[in-house]
């Protein structure tokens, strides 16, 4: 009887982290595909033909190294695929940020692709095909192995239908059901490995998806050896049992600082039957290891290319502003992004969430890097109609995320949690933590949650009606459903949306802001002060103690 031992490494959620510099702050930093690069080489070295290494998506979104080859030089081959390519990944599933890049990039992309994407669950709207390969089988010594792609596909919450305009997504362990048998009864595979880009639980619950569906595919689906799963960033390895034998899932995080290690143990009859005996997965951590200064020269030309771009100046700010303000009170670094939504789109109200738990743009020259800071994502700006009172709802529901209801005044007033290190941190996520301009508003902390927000007036002096409709700025993540704050808080069913939208910008929102900053030139960002917390009494000595919390260096 022969054993054979293959080995598999899996990263996911690189998000533009291949070199170890960070482009935004503009220095070194820990984690990234050179370090990954050295890992690869030595476990290459101990297990030859006998690795894989594959990828769970989210690649082409995050860093301005993205930015730069998406957007501003499209035609240059891509310094995703090139790097993939150089370090010879097998295969890789494509993620919900890789999609947003629009169908030109992620097209492209595929394209130059040296290994195979995958997605066995988004197919073409008419044939019902899959746009991408569903599966890849990698042969190794005689031993099959399979790897089914998978999506979230809470994908229309989140983006526009231009951005995948003629695919369909489907509900995950269903899908995965389908290929499994496929690939057991037709392809013979000796064993099955889900890569997701899909995190363990929880997540957008739709009848059409859900969108964190890891844990309840390896729970429901037979025939499923291992999953290799991503988007939620939780950095996790999680053991079940089904029919008799332990099938790990894991999670090695976000932006190239841990790696999957995961072993497949085989044994082969003299007859040729293989069976696999056992497997097991590990979570390696990737920062100390040294940065493959081949690696490092073979992209030497993109990386200084990227500084040359992100060190052009555009504009001065006469003083620093912080995002932590923003969930204290209206705070200089969220108004500037109002006044821009508003300044742009004409619009009645902005609704806008920090991206960013505590980002500063400092006072003095401001740079194409610092945009990066102050705002994330390549999200589009969007105009919605929406009532006052829908406006309300979804106000209602993004302080509920944030704000505890106090029974007396020694409560904390932030919806926190505490490590068990001490340190506190948001139960819920910061980037669903809108609020709103053009409107004056009080917050009642002590009414329970649904009932805190009170909208005076409009800011500019006009009363606010409940029924009367308004143009809402806002950026497309959210208007799209992104969070559900216009679903299940302002109460909008999901398919009215696109009917609701009627504006979309061309350009991504932090051109927006480049260009608006540089039309200006001297930045005074200063808070509107048209939200507060009350009652005040209450309120001032509870923010101040649970900033220290939150912000203790501060």
């Amino acid at each position: 009887m022969s054993k054979f031992t293959i080995k598999i490494l899996h990263t996911t959620d690189i998000h533009g982290c291949f070199f170890p510099f960070d482009f935004i702050e503009g220095h070194p930093c820990k984690g990234s595909m050179a370090r990954i690069a050295s890992y690869v080489k030595q476990m290459r070295y101990k297990y030859g033909q006998h690795l894989l290494l594959v990828d769970g998506g989210d690649v082409l979104q995050g860093q301005p190294s993205c930015y730069y080859c998406n957007y501003v030089q499209p035609s240059m081959e891509n310094v995703a695929a090139r790097v993939m390519n150089v370090l010879e990944y097998n295969l890789q599933t494509i993620g919900n940020h890789d999609i947003e890049t629009g169908h030109a990039v992620y097209d492209k992309y595929a394209a130059e692709a040296n290994y195979d994407i995958l997605a066995a669950n988004i197919v073409y709207n008419n044939s019902l095909k899959p746009y991408f390969k569903p599966y890849a089988i990698q042969e190794i010594a005689g031993i099959r192995i399979a790897f089914i792609g998978m999506l979230t596909p809470s994908i229309p919450y989140w983006l526009h239908e231009n951005l995948w305009q003629g695919m369909t997504f489907l509900d995950i362990p269903s899908c995965m059901a389908k290929w499994v048998k496929h690939v057991r009864e037709i392809e013979h595979a000796d064993a099955v490995i889900g890569l997701f880009h899909s995190g363990f639980e929880g997540g957008i619950q739709d009848t059409n998806g859900n969108e964190n569906e890891s844990i309840k595919t390896a729970q429901e689906v037979s025939g499923v050896d291992l999953i290799l799963c991503g988007h939620d960033h939780r950095l996790k390895r999680e053991c079940i049992e089904k029919d008799g034998r332990k099938i790990y899932i894991i999670n090695p995080s976000s932006n190239a600082h841990y790696i999957s290690e995961c072993s497949l143990n085989f044994e082969k009859s003299p007859q040729g039957q293989i069976h696999l005996t056992s497997t097991d997965a590990q979570l390696v951590n990737i920062d100390n290891e040294k940065i493959d200064q081949t690696f490092m020269e073979h992209f030497s030309s993109d990386i200084e290319k990227v500084k040359q771009y992100v060190g052009r100046k555009i504009g001065t700010f006469t003083h620093s502003i912080y995002t932590r303000d923003s969930f204290f009170c209206s705070s200089a670094f969220s108004d500037l992004i109002h006044d821009i939504q508003l300044d742009f789109t004409g619009a009645d109200i902005s609704l806008n969430a920090p991206l960013k738990f505590d980002a500063c743009i400092h006072e003095g020259d401001i740079h194409v890097s610092d945009l990066f800071n102050l705002y994330t994502y390549e999200n589009q700006l969007y105009v919605v109609r929406m009532t006052g009172k829908e406006v309300r709802l979804l106000l209602e529901m993004s302080y509920d995320q944030w704000v505890t209801t106090m029974q007396n005044p020694n409560d904390h007033i932030m919806l926190m949690d505490q490590e068990t290190d001490g340190h506190w941190h948001w139960h819920n996520l910061a980037f669903n933590f809108d609020t709103a301009a053009g409107i004056d508003y009080e917050v009642d902390v002590t009414q329970p949650d649904g009932q805190k927000v009170h909208i005076l007036r409009m800011s500019n002096g006009q009363s606010f009606e409940e029924n009367r409709t308004y143009r809402v700025a806002m950026n497309s993540y959210r208007g799209n459903g992104g969070g559900e704050l216009l679903t299940r808080g302002a109460g909008i069913p999901l398919q009215e949306i696109p009917q609701r939208i009627e504006f979309i910008s061309s350009k991504d929102q932090r051109s927006i802001i480049m260009e608006y900053i540089e039309h200006h030139k001297i930045i005074d960002a200063q808070p509107h002060n048209n939200w507060h917390f009350v009652p005040e009494t209450w309120t001032r000595p509870a923010l101040k103690r649970d900033y220290e919390l939150l912000f203790p260096k501060h």
